[in-house]
């Protein structure tokens, strides 16, 4: 009997099940680091992990981090159980050189052999455009992540650095706090290794206070941030951030106040606690009476509180809010104790306040001549005429006909420096300037001078707020200056990450004022004039600060002009670039060159811009390269019409140029040099500038040197980047 014919079942493919995958865990716990350490470690190891993994040939998913005041934390999903394979293959010698005629190998063949850590006969030889050539390959199968991470977790941990550290035990590491215990696990299991003489584990510790001293011991990510909510410690700091500002939305509702929004004091506030709890407290109203800037840095430099503002008057109310580590049944206490601690801050600061209105202003800026501004600059009263006189030119400049801002400048720089030697600067150096307006205002002086006063060290930081008025512009712009100038004369310069006297704050500041405030100023003049009060001083300067000051100040500003008009106006760096380094030696009004930049931005979109440039460029290097007598242009000596035709439409579309240039219309002027852009393409295309007679040779470059000056009158074009090209 015949067996049925039965069709086979297709065998079934077999499909690789995907990389195993688990998850790291990495926890440094310390004690408590200062708040403002907190976040940029976190920034530090996550950066740190992710460039680790990859030079490691480690895959992830993602990689997390989270931190409170007493740990660092790092989380990667899907490590992979194995480092990727990799193929390495290095070119040596040709096989020419590497085999003699019999076929054996060289000492070049062997020599790179050896090299490769191979044998001879495991090279390769391989055909390349060059022709034949022995090729090395390597293959590396990779190790597994458990053995790799040992070697990898002590490296991460060295790349966290602080501002301050310390050594705290006998191996000598230095870390910004005493490293108490390390948590390290994979997949579940520990990774056994020693950093800064610490063994890694499985168990962490949780909140001081609400935490017991029991340790938790942990499996995973999930049941270590689980457990450590139970022992009191909220892990993600952004957590703790919403929680924060939702108590504190909770209590300004309940007390009937609204909140002085601060971030800075909110990232103080997160990262100087595990389980946040706010507290509102209160004041006597007799401290109102003192000025709400003294009142509110009170609370937040010295005890880390919010103020609040009574809403409907808007002025700042008797209360405030802390920000307590704990969550206790005990909270009156905690309360009580803030309390307490305030009113014995408050109290100084009325005393410093009450002391400092018995002495005007005026009387103080006389005592200036005994304080040192800087050992090598003398003292600040002499600074605080420099800048008067400075503060005196700009205002006289910005507004020719305006006495009365003249007198206003004159005044409030006069004033400028003296609440340094108040009781209440003394105590609160941030509140420099701010402190000088009210006192200002105490002693009678006018509302335009004490606000000049109060506004002279606007902006306070990188991104802060401007002076409002034109007098407090202009004393902020002549302070800066002067401080800038100033150091340069002593070659007190910033260098690399070095910039002990924050020159590079100072001259972002003034371009943002410049920029922003829309105050048009030749800036190479207030230079020039900055630097010679300097040196009227009899303050002795660098070698070659005199010939060389007013460049290396100016690149100086340009550095912080490019990096402003980067980010802020979105320009392109090779236009910004063209346009600065043609105005070094020009007087210098940077809302003059946004303009130029603006313009030149705009025409690189033509389609026949990126043709002209491609024509000014072959230009432009033949004039660099080639020498020659440069005479004036001949045009007897033309033997093309196209040499007359550039030359003719060089002096047309250049008088076009000028008249825009002088009108301020920098799209016109811009416009009449892409008009060259045809005549410029039939020269090229009907003469050879390099002609054998001499004399057609050098006037062919002279015309090419007419052109190269027209470009450059405006911007450096050899900056330009051709797009596409």
């Amino acid at each position: 009997m015949k067996r049925p014919l039965v069709k086979k079942k297709p065998r079934e493919q077999k499909t690789r099940s995907p990389k195993p995958t688990a998850e790291l865990l990495f926890e440094i716990g310390m004690e408590e680091l200062p708040f403002e350490f907190v976040a940029p470690a976190l920034t530090v190891l996550r950066e740190s992990a992710t460039r680790l993994f990859q030079d490691a040939r480690l895959s992830f998913g993602s990689i997390k981090t989270y931190g409170t005041p007493r740990r660092l934390v790092l989380v990667v999903d899907e490590l992979p159980a194995h480092q990727t394979a990799a193929v390495k293959e290095t070119m040596g010698p040709s096989k020419v050189v590497a085999f003699d005629q019999a076929g054996q190998p060289t000492k070049a063949a062997m020599g790179f052999a050896a090299g490769q850590g191979v044998t001879v006969e495991g090279l390769e030889i391989r055909s390349t455009p060059k022709g034949e050539y022995l090729f090395a390959v390597k293959r590396d199968a990779g190790r597994k992540t458990a053995t790799l991470l040992p070697e990898l977790l002590p490296h991460l941990f060295e790349t966290l650095s602080f501002p301050k550290a310390m050594k705290w035990n006998e191996t000598g590491v230095r870390f910004a706090r005493p490293v108490r215990w390390i948590v390290a696990l994979f997949g579940g299991k520990v990774v056994p290794v020693q950093i800064a003489g610490i063994h890694t584990g499985n168990r962490t510790s949780g909140h001081r206070v609400m935490g017991g001293r029991k340790p938790l011991t942990v499996r995973d990510f999930k049941s270590y941030s689980k457990g450590l909510e139970k022992l009191g410690v909220m892990l993600d700091p952004e957590r703790r951030r919403a929680a924060i500002q939702q108590q504190i939305d909770r209590l300004c509702v309940k007390a009937g106040v609204g909140l002085n929004a601060d971030d800075a004091l909110l990232d103080q506030a997160v990262y100087t606690t595990e389980w946040p709890c706010a507290v509102l407290g209160s004041f006597k109203p007799e401290y109102l009476a003192v000025p709400s800037d003294i009142l509110i840095t009170s609370m937040k430099e010295h005890q880390g509180f919010f103020s609040v503002r009574d809403k409907k008057s808007g002025k700042l109310a008797p209360h405030f809010i802390a920000i307590a580590n704990n969550e206790s049944k005990k909270m009156a206490l905690i309360r009580a104790g803030n309390e307490r601690v305030l009113a014995a801050r408050l109290a100084d600061a009325k005393f410093f306040f009450d002391e400092d209105r018995k002495m005007k202003l005026e009387e103080r800026g006389r005592k200036l001549t005994g304080v040192t501004f800087h050992h090598k600059l003398g003292t600040m009263a002499q600074k605080q005429e420099r800048v008067k006189k400075l503060a005196e030119a700009l205002a006289a400049h910005l507004s020719p006909e305006d006495e009365e801002l003249r007198q206003t400048c004159i005044r409030a720089a006069s004033l400028a420096k003296a609440d340094l030697l108040t009781g209440i600067v003394g105590e609160f150096p941030e509140l420099q300037g701010v402190m000088g307006g009210e006192y200002a205002k105490y002693d009678g002086e006018s509302e335009a001078v004490s606000q000049a006063v109060r506004e002279q060290y606007l902006p306070r930081a990188i991104e802060g707020e401007l002076p409002k008025t034109v007098a407090g512009q202009v004393l902020s712009l002549a302070d800066r200056l002067d401080t800038i100038a100033a150091f340069f004369h002593v070659g007190m310069v910033p260098t690399g990450s070095e910039d002990p006297f924050a020159l590079r704050r100072h001259a972002t500041a003034m371009v943002r004022i410049l920029l922003e405030g829309k105050l048009r100023v030749n800036l190479g003049t207030y230079i020039n004039q900055a630097m010679n009060h300097v040196s009227e001083g009899g303050f002795k300067n660098v070698p070659g600060f005199e010939r060389e000051g007013l460049r290396q100040i100016t690149e100086f500003v340009f550095e912080r002009v490019r990096h402003y008009v980067r980010i802020v106006q979105g320009l392109r760096d090779d236009i910004i670039d063209s346009v600065l380094k043609s105005a070094y030696d020009t007087s210098v009004d940077l809302g003059d060159l946004v303009q130029k930049m603006k313009a030149l931005e705009a025409v690189t979109r033509k389609p026949e811009f990126d043709p002209l440039i491609v024509g000014f460029k072959r230009a432009h290097r033949l004039v660099e390269k080639e020498q020659w007598e440069r005479q004036p242009v001949d045009a007897t000596k033309f033997q093309h019409p196209s040499e007359s035709a550039l030359h003719q439409a060089v002096a047309e579309e250049g008088a076009k140029m000028g008249f825009a240039l002088s009108m301020g219309d920098y799209h016109e002027a811009l416009n009449a040099l892409v008009g060259l852009r045809p005549v410029i393409d039939a020269f090229f295309e009907a003469v050879m500038v390099n002609a054998d007679d001499q004399a057609i040779r050098s006037n062919r470059l002279t015309l090419l040197k007419e052109v190269d000056e027209l470009f450059m009158s405006f911007a450096d074009f050899s900056q330009v980047v051709v797009q596409g090209r």
